[in-house]
């Protein structure tokens, strides 16, 4: 039955994919597939729309159930799919054939077009091409995100439109005047765009020909390519014609000798700078190794941080988007819902993922092995060490290469600024931690630039260092002294709440030793005061009593027990007085000594773009106040980047969201906006910040490693970096970071010219991990205790549940198998429903006395309101000793569970919630 149907759905399945957005006809979904497919399609969604439609249309053609058809092409219609269903209707695919030529058009354009509309006035004159739900997702995005974003959602929409979409939207750029981005839609408007005239031509030694190609900003937000008018001349070795990806493509010399050892196919770390273009190096050998094994390649490029990994994915996405034979899909923390890998890799020549999508994958069985891949790809490599996740993928590599042989193992390429890892004090034990990278990496090639160094020098500049000591800080600071008492009174409730010595003796810090135990839960929100701390030191004290009023006002609104009555009662005691002293406080001497520079450098170039790196993200938000207050700064207009909070933090500094960072970095980049950017830790490593020509490090040194990443954000000619600090031993310690990197340059070249060496070390180091693991693999595990504990809430002391009502569902999910919990707790609908790991979450759960979080409420198969508890929110008591424990992880409690078994769930112990 309706076997014709389905041959046609497989003949013209590569349009229906191109539009389709399965979420859009969920109806359909519902009714004819399975909850656990309709769970997969709309999770695959998530990571990518084209991948998820193939799925839908996989299972399309497994039904048979009566009337399926009829009833695809009525939902098609009711969801406002005209085209795709007048299309299917009468197996006639020509106008949607007839839109591949705009597509394409608008994919090479995205990148300027973007940046040049305004997409609310577009949308009333696109009703008849956009559907109304999306047209309110784009108002959305430009209230939360502004214009670009709004602008790439526009074209995104258009991108999967089933109907003439590519007129519409000429007549409303037009309608709206928006002429710039109506010029690269006209026929030849793109050369009509980027070709200059004659007397520009010889003014700024540019080409009026069209052409793309990789620029000196390798790793820019915009994608691979540029315009022939944003390369100097000395960036064009050649002149081609055309428009095409692979007729264009042409790597630099010294790009050339970074991918030589991969191109033959050797395990290689490639060290050059930050902004020579490594991730256009990394796409060289990705295709190189695409072209080499012809429907065998499996790629995986791999991303430290979610922020790196969304900038990455979108540059190979970019790269391979006119090449019908390479699929590219990407997988991070935020998309991995419900994924399975392995059908990802399956259906896709090359992955981009954060890296422990992968280890989760091994671990879970997910993926056998990673002889799935043929080359694994390793951004930011100096990270495989130690517990990193690189390392465990690496030692799962390692395990399989020396002791199996029937294996064929991926060739592994890693990119970084430095393998300057680890400490060292002379160039011998700088050589012994570069060995060990390595031998964890599996190569014996380290790939710098030598033969073309001084291509290279024209295009990477290295900014000078100068160094700004500034007189410390009375020691006698009233505002610090009270701040410590009141550090002092909270941590001696501390210790009348927990029994925390024995763990405060292992767990000491130089400024935080205050906080040890308490910090767990409850306390550890008075970290605040020392970030308070650091604000004074580093801005004004008007500032650090800023944010800590703010706090805690936080406090107070979210539960408020007895204990915090009493905490905020230590800061409520002292606030006249620190309000006082917020007034009558000096000018901190090192933003004296900022504004000066600041003054100075935008006095002699007002085109100066600068990165201010802090240490902590209220630091941050202060000294953007403080710009935004001071009458000679105030022009600059800070933008501010730092990380990624917790999505369930509402507390002040909690970080970032992609989108807003994407903004920051847009508005910094295209604009004279932000002419000064104030950045976290976020920004050191991976992110690819716009060229600017003054890198200030206020109080902010760390290892070699992140000198050089740091240093290296200054990409423009003459640009300079500079230490603000008013301690010698900061100015010392990148003094002494200065010399280990010339160190790091000898032993590479040491190593370089002694390869049998190289290889010996490797060999060894890797015999003795595997040796080291062997034993820690055969040691028994300490085992758990069996006796009978109660979980109790972390802030205010209520009894949860007794360990003997917890159960482990897949090895990660631990749920309380005791309906009455639902009497000691209180549910909310849960902001952001979604499945994960074939569960379903519906509910927050939270304390009934204080509101604390405890976890969320879930289905499993037809199993509704399974409450599935994180330990981080309860403190475990003995009940036979009444002594108190505090775990972080489930993995680290010290009492057996037993496993989750369906047999337990039964109408009498699980009936409905009453």
């Amino acid at each position: 039955m309706y076997e014709l149907e389905k041959q046609n759905l497989r003949l013209f399945s590569k349009y229906i994919v191109q539009v389709l957005r399965p979420s859009y006809i969920k109806v359909f979904l519902s009714e004819y597939l399975d909850e656990e497919s309709v769970e997969r399609i709309l999770s695959e969604e998530k990571a990518s729309v084209t991948c998820a439609a193939q799925m839908l249309l996989d299972k399309m053609f497994q039904l048979e159930a009566e009337g399926w058809f009829q009833a695809f092409l009525d939902t098609l219609l009711a969801s406002e799919y005209t085209g795709l269903h007048a299309a299917v209707s009468d197996w006639n695919f020509a106008e949607l054939e007839d839109l591949q030529d705009c597509r394409t058009l608008l994919d090479r354009v995205e990148p300027s077009i973007t940046k040049n509309m305004k997409p609310r006035e577009l949308l009333s004159h696109l009703s008849d091409c956009l559907t109304h739900r999306e047209r309110e997702e784009i108002r959305a995005v430009e209230d939360q995100c502004g214009c670009v974003a709004a602008s790439e959602r526009l074209v995104k929409s258009l991108r999967r439109c089933d109907k003439q979409w590519f007129k519409m939207l000429k007549t409303a750029l037009y309608n709206c005047s928006q002429k710039l981005a109506l010029q690269l839609l006209e026929p030849g408007g793109i050369i009509e765009e980027m070709c200059v005239s004659e007397e520009c031509e010889e003014n700024m030694d540019t080409m009026s020909t069209v052409r793309f190609e990789f620029t000196e900003d390798g790793e820019s937000n915009e994608g691979l390519l540029k315009s022939i008018n944003e390369i100097s001349s000395s960036d064009q070795p050649s002149i081609t014609a055309g428009l095409g990806r692979s007729a264009e493509k042409k790597l630099r010399e010294y790009q050339k000798e970074l991918a030589e050892a991969a191109f033959s196919g050797q395990n290689t770390i490639i060290c050059a700078p930050t902004g020579c273009g490594k991730t256009i190096v990394a796409l060289a050998i990705c295709e190189h190794h695409l072209k080499k094994f012809p429907g065998k390649a499996k790629v995986v490029f791999m991303a430290t941080k979610v922020e790196v990994y969304a900038q990455q994915y979108k540059l190979f996405i970019d790269h391979f988007s006119k090449d019908p034979d390479v699929r590219v899909t990407g997988v991070c923390g935020d998309t991995d819902v419900g994924v399975c890998l392995r059908s990802v890799v399956d259906r896709n020549e090359v992955v981009v993922l954060t890296p422990q999508i992968l280890v989760n994958a091994l671990q879970n069985k997910d993926l056998p092995s990673l002889d799935v891949f043929t080359l694994l790809l390793l951004d930011e490599c100096h990270n495989t060490t130690g517990k990193h996740p690189y390392n465990n993928i690496m030692s799962r590599y390692l395990d399989t290469k020396l002791t199996s042989s029937a294996h064929t193992l991926p060739q592994v390429v890693g990119f970084t600024a430095s393998v300057g890892v680890g400490s060292f004090k002379n160039q011998q034990e700088a050589e012994m931690n570069i060995c060990h990278l390595c031998a964890n990496l599996d190569t014996r090639v380290i790939a710098t630039v030598t033969k073309n160094i001084d291509e290279l020098r024209s295009y990477v500049h290295i900014p000078e260092k100068e160094f700004f000591e500034v007189p410390a800080s009375p020691i006698s600071d009233p505002f610090i002294r009270i701040i410590r008492n009141i550090m002092c009174n909270i941590e001696q409730l501390a210790k009348k709440i927990y029994d925390i010595e024995r763990e405060r003796e292992r767990e000491r810090e130089k400024e935080r030793e205050w906080l040890s135990v308490k910090s767990r839960r409850g306390c550890l929100k008075y970290i605040k005061y020392n970030d308070a701390l650091i604000i004074n030191e580093d801005a004004r004290t008007k500032d650090a009593l800023d944010y800590l009023q703010a706090f805690i006002e936080q406090v107070r609104k979210a539960g408020y027990d007895s204990t915090e009555r009493t905490l905020t009662a230590f800061f409520d005691v002292q606030r006249e007085q620190l309000l006082r002293l917020a007034t009558e406080g000096q000018e901190n001497p090192k933003l004296q000594e900022l504004k000066f520079i600041l003054e100075e450098e935008y006095r002699n170039n007002d085109q100066t773009r600068t990165v201010l790196f802090v240490r902590t993200r209220a630091l941050a938000d202060a000294l953007k106040k403080w710009i935004d207050e001071t009458d000679s700064l105030k022009f600059l207009n800070p933008g501010v980047l730092i990380g990624r909070g917790r999505k369930s933090s509402q507390m002040v500094g909690s970080g970032m969201t992609l989108t807003s960072q994407k903004g920051v970095l847009d508005s910094f980049k295209t604009s004279d906006h932000i002419k000064i950017l104030i950045a976290t830790s976020v920004a050191d490593e991976g992110i690819d910040i716009p060229q600017c020509n003054l890198v200030l490090m206020y109080e902010y040194v760390g290892n070699v490693v992140k000198m050089v990443q740091v240093r290296g954000r200054g990409r423009a000619a003459g640009s300079r970096c500079f230490l603000i600090s008013n301690r010698n031993e900061r100015i010392e310690k990148e003094k002494q970071n200065m010399e280990r990197e010339k160190i790091v340059e000898k032993a590479i070249v040491s190593l370089q010219a002694s390869p049998e060496t190289l290889q010996a070390k490797v060999k060894l180091f890797q015999r003795e991990d595997k040796a080291s693991r062997d034993f820690e693999s055969r040691s028994p595990e300490k085992p758990r205790t069996v006796g009978s504990y109660k979980l109790l809430c972390a802030k205010c002391n209520a009894f949860a549940c007794v360990s003997d009502d917890l159960r482990v569902l897949k090895e990660c999910h631990h749920i309380i198998l005791d309906h009455t919990v639902f009497k000691r707790c209180v549910t909310n609908p849960h902001l952001n429903p979604r499945s994960f790991d074939g569960i379903t979450k519906t509910q927050k759960m939270l304390c009934a006395e204080c509101k604390l979080d405890w976890g969320i409420i879930a289905s499993y198969l037809n199993i509704k309101d399974l409450p599935i508890v994180k330990i981080e929110s309860f403190v475990v008591q003995d009940v036979a000793t009444q002594r108190k424990h505090y775990f972080r992880k489930w993995r680290d409690v010290t009492f057996a569970m037993r496993e989750f078994e369906l047999t337990e769930i039964t109408p009498e112990t699980w009936g409905p919630r009453e």
